[in-house]
């Protein structure tokens, strides 16, 4: 439970690093956007419920697929293959920039208790590289 509750705070840390993006927050709009149009379009067509046709259209954009339903109508099956290929990479953007967002969230904290060890200064010394260009170091 440990687990799950410092991974979740990594994670919510994460989106909050990666939400000052505009881009980011663009590419999120979007597939806000494609969930929503797959679960209307899945629920009239398809006939599912909306639960159902939610989670079918998360299961299809991450990849994973859903187990049991395939679409019965033709105008489904070429909605299903227009929308795996145009969100999932969508998709992928959204959980790359989420990654991103983690990453650099976890160097921040790390720089922030490097910083507590030391006293409250950051300790970083800028040195010339022999390229001539400029490299910082922790002392």
């Amino acid at each position: 439970m440990i687990s799950f509750v410092l991974t979740l705070k990594r994670l919510l840390s994460g989106l909050f690093h990666v939400f000052h993006h505009k881009r980011f927050r663009v590419l999120f709009v979007v597939t806000l956007f494609m969930l929503l149009s797959g679960t209307i379009f899945y629920t009239r067509e398809e006939g599912l419920p909306i639960l159902d046709a939610l989670y079918f259209c998360i299961a299809t954009l991450s990849t994973s697929g859903h187990p049991t339903f395939v679409p019965q109508t033709p105008f489904g099956k070429i909605f299903t293959m227009l929308y795996i290929v145009v969100g999932t990479g969508l998709f992928m953007g959204l959980m790359s920039y989420i990654a991103y967002g983690v990453v650099k969230s976890s160097q921040r904290e790390d720089e922030e208790e490097r910083e507590q060890r030391n006293g409250g200064t950051k300790s970083t010394v800028r040195r010339k590289r022999q390229d001539g260009s400029d490299a910082e170091a922790d002392s």
